[in-house]
């Protein structure tokens, strides 16, 4: 079969933009050679529907072997009981979850998007606020952290059967503990998706939600570092308790119902090689090299904060304390947009995302802010003194955004600065 060069020029011209540019977008990361030699196998030819050892389809001893390894591996990295590794995304584990212990039209209350939320956390545009009827919660516009009283008040008031807490633009920790509280106060399950910071809470940067939530969902590269994927846990004591209350009333074995959540419920056959890839991942996430790495990735977004801080932006919440950090511009300009920011940037090859802010006035598609996250640079080896250079490059484009000699001169600079932090050695 003739190859398609059309398509693998295209992949090219991908490899090359990444590896001459600036990547800060919080949500992305650079997986290992490992992950993406195991994503392009024969493994991809395999369908498996059903779990290891029962499955609808023969010949699956070895994906089961390779599925299994991965449920292993995920549990001793996380500290879990259970775990399934079927899913394709986020998304789809929180659909499972949700399909798994919810009616629809049940109630559920969520991190507000436009505070730094999910969209399957209820949003109306979402399956989740679409089969589901939502409530949210979200931060103080004083402070931008979220005030766990007015969580308490408004779970209350709407008696949700399920509490989602999480964020995809949320720099602080989370009060698990009493969101706990929140939930027993209401008869509620509390699901935590930690997508974004997995990778920190994982090695013991955070706090354990396994520790107070009853289920926990993740995606598998942001900060994990891993393929792009899905993925739910729960812990020890909650595969096999009998008497938890759920909307489709007690249940007996939590792991059999979101099991079902996964498949038949949301999806058919799991991406074996994707499954394999995240073995691969969640090996790496266990070694010391993953630790030092994470521990780097937490150091560099906090002195970024700071840098940024320095130079009259608005932080939101005044810093971080994971991998991220959400940024108001309008203290620095009235004029200056996340449309405009994104924009400017990427044409010196410095890559974020425009993003909504706490009681944004401009609407998503132009907004007031931007996000910015350390996993992505981290992973080509940079450290605290190059985050302080790459916000003095953001903010000399920032300033200077109709100016395309200043933005051409810092795509030099960029280019060949990423010279010295090959992508791939």
């Amino acid at each position: 079969m003739q190859r398609d060069q059309q398509v693998f020029d295209l992949i090219n011209q991908e490899q090359k933009r990444q590896e001459e540019g600036i990547e800060l977008i919080a949500s992305e990361n650079f997986a290992s050679k490992q992950v993406i030699e195991a994503m392009g196998t024969v493994l991809t030819n395999k369908y498996a529907e059903g779990l290891p050892g029962k499955r609808y389809y023969g010949g699956c001893e070895v994906v089961d072997q390779i599925e299994d390894l991965a449920r292993e591996r995920a549990k001793k990295l996380f500290g879990a009981g259970w775990v399934n590794v079927q899913p394709h995304s986020g998304a789809q584990a929180n659909a499972a979850v949700m399909l798994a212990v919810l009616n629809a039209g049940d109630k559920i209350l969520g991190f507000d998007l436009s505070h730094g939320g999910h969209l399957t956390h209820g949003s109306s545009v979402n399956f989740s606020g679409k089969l589901y009827e939502p409530s949210f919660y979200g931060v103080d516009e004083e402070n931008g952290m979220i005030n766990y009283d007015k969580v308490e008040e408004t779970a209350a008031k709407e008696k949700p059967k399920l509490i989602i807490c999480g964020a995809s633009a949320y720099s602080r920790e989370w009060n698990y503990e009493r969101l706990r509280d929140i939930a027993d106060e209401n008869g509620a399950l509390l699901l935590a998706d930690i997508s974004h910071p997995a990778g920190l809470i994982a090695r013991g940067l955070l706090s354990d939600p396994l520790e107070y939530c009853d289920i926990v969902t993740t995606t598998t590269h942001k900060t994990l570092r891993g393929p792009r994927g899905g993925m739910i846990m729960i812990r020890e004591d909650k595969e096999n308790t009998i008497g938890i209350k759920t909307p489709k009333g007690d249940l007996r074995k939590m792991s059999s119902l979101l099991d079902s959540g996964v498949f038949p419920g949301t999806q058919g056959g799991p991406l074996e090689h994707v499954i394999a890839a995240k073995a691969i991942a969640f090996e790496e996430a266990l070694s010391e090299d993953y630790l030092k790495y994470i521990i780097q990735v937490k150091k560099n977004a906090e002195v970024m904060a700071k840098a940024f801080i320095s130079k009259g932006y608005h932080v939101i919440s005044g810093g971080t304390d994971n991998h991220l950090m959400l940024i108001d511009l309008r203290p620095k300009s009235d004029n200056l947009t996340g449309k405009i920011a994104e924009d400017s940037l990427i044409k010196a090859d410095i890559t974020i995302n425009k993003n909504m802010v706490p009681f944004d006035t401009r609407s998503p598609f132009v907004t007031s802010g931007i996000r910015v996250g350390t996993a992505a640079v981290t992973t080509r080896g940079m450290k605290e003194n190059d985050m302080e250079r790459i916000v003095d490059l953001i903010d000399d484009i920032l300033m200077n955004h109709e100016d395309d000699s200043k933005i051409g001169s810092v795509k030099n600079e960029v280019n060949n600065w990423m010279n010295d932090f090959p992508l791939y050695k």
